[in-house]
């Protein structure tokens, strides 16, 4: 199995330093509107950056034909794919392609059938207002760059060299 068709959205500077403090979230659908796709044979991915307010389409992939159960391979390509992801929401996910995902700090979001992308993205973005969950916690932490205030805190506690 390949990757056939991807499409990258152009970003001005603005949108890229958007992207410095967005998270890239996959999702598995071939309409590029529903989560309709079990992550291992998904045929396709739409590529959001998002972040408490703002959401982007960053890309669109198709895959090739794919060879159902006892394929590793077709995950490969996907997790490739997925790089500098922090969620991919599907329809289903199978042991191993979660234990791959987890592995390169892609969190598997398994969702109802037919659930509106649109809908995902608002749910996600007044779960990062309202108190992430543990996950999303650590991905939005993990693209934090430091505080540029933390030096006056530190001077503000006493600390001295």
């Amino acid at each position: 199995m390949s990757l056939t068709r991807r499409m990258h959205i152009v970003q001005s500077p603005d949108e890229k330093k958007f992207m410095e403090t967005a998270l890239k979230i996959a999702f598995a659908t071939t309409d590029m509107e529903t989560v309709n796709q079990h992550f291992g044979s998904a045929k396709s991915f739409a590529v959001y950056a998002v972040d408490m307010d703002n959401a982007q389409l960053l890309e669109a992939a198709q895959f090739g034909v794919l060879n159902q159960d006892g394929n590793e391979d077709k995950l490969s390509v996907k997790l490739e794919l997925l790089d500098g992801c922090a969620a991919v929401y599907c329809q289903a996910v199978g042991g191993s392609a979660i234990n791959q995902l987890i592995a390169k700090g892609i969190q598997p979001v398994k969702v109802h059938e037919g659930g509106k992308i649109k809908d995902l993205i608002v749910d996600l973005q007044n779960e990062m207002k309202a108190g992430p969950s543990s996950w999303l916690a650590k991905a939005m932490n993990q693209y934090k760059g430091p505080d540029p205030e933390r030096f006056n805190q530190m001077e503000d506690e006493g600390w001295n060299e």
